[in-house]
């Protein structure tokens, strides 16, 4: 889609009241959306807490590792993670102690893919040196994470799109975040796996996903979920990153990070509240 075609988002306080008040869950990216300049400010973690108790379903969706992703599951008052752009998501059951875990690839697979991307990893170090292999990768399963402005840089634009052509020649799959560029083997992405969670876990056609999640993000591998949900909203840091989206959220937020996640909380809950007088 050309930029002159490409839609632009709308202010969330634009969003209908009725549309808002058909939201039975938020879908939400970490860093930089839940997160704000890498922490998780007491703002953002409350507004989750709110959401938790109005019954709202909510899931994090993240290019973060597995590792990372086991502790969400269970710490967090959330139904489920789906982590590394959609290779698997954990959902913490309770009432049986145990963690589920669905993975989109077998094992031998990701054993595979691992190794194919070890072959990679050498080829972006050579070709990018300001680029590094995220702090995050030993805790990975399925994907390659190379750092251009998380512990460095950030890097320039000309260096992120060297990193995903280095990539793509050896036949990964390339999701740049705000941070990182992840790369696996397979086609999978966080709007498959989280439509998997959406019928497994809480019973819903992606049709009706679509229509009655909201789903929050900031960068560029938020793309195909800002594309499949009708109430899709960006907080207000996504604006450097649409130029590299033909599909941008229907709404962005006054506030950035962990401050626009809360502001779509109060938006929900606002429009979900009887209406008084």
């Amino acid at each position: 889609m050309s930029a002159g075609r490409r839609r632009e988002p709308r202010p969330l306080a634009e969003a209908p009241r009725a549309r808002l008040a058909r939201v039975r869950g938020i879908c939400f990216d970490i860093d930089d959306t839940f997160s704000t300049e890498g922490k998780i400010r007491p703002v953002a973690y409350a507004a989750l807490w709110r959401a938790h108790r109005a019954g709202l379903g909510l899931a994090a969706v993240t290019g973060r590792p597995a590792g990372w992703c086991d502790h969400l599951a269970r710490m967090w008052p959330i139904d489920a993670v789906v982590g590394e752009n959609g290779a698997f998501y954990f959902a913490h059951d309770a009432q049986a102690r145990r963690l589920v875990r669905r993975y989109v690839q077998s094992e031998a697979e990701r054993a595979e893919g691992r190794v194919r991307l070890e072959r990679a990893r050498e080829a972006v170090l050579a070709a990018v040196p300001g680029a590094r292999i995220s702090a995050d990768q030993p805790f990975r399963i399925a994907d390659l994470a190379v750092d251009f402005a998380e512990d460095v840089g950030p890097l320039p634009d000309a260096d992120i799109d060297r990193i995903v052509e280095v990539l793509e020649a050896h036949g990964a799959t390339c999701k740049v975040s705000s941070i990182h560029v992840n790369a696996y083997f397979g086609r999978y992405d966080k709007r498959g796996m989280l439509l998997e969670l959406a019928r497994e876990r809480w019973g819903l056609s992606a049709d009706a996903a679509a229509r009655s999640l909201a789903y929050v993000g900031d960068s560029p591998n938020d793309e195909p979920l800002f594309a499949a949900f009708e109430l899709s909203v960006g907080v207000a840091n996504v604006r450097p990153m649409l130029p590299r989206m033909a599909h941008p959220p229907r709404y962005v937020t006054r506030g950035k990070g962990g401050a626009g996640f809360a502001e779509l909380v109060r938006a929900i809950l606002a429009a979900r509240a009887p209406n008084r007088g």
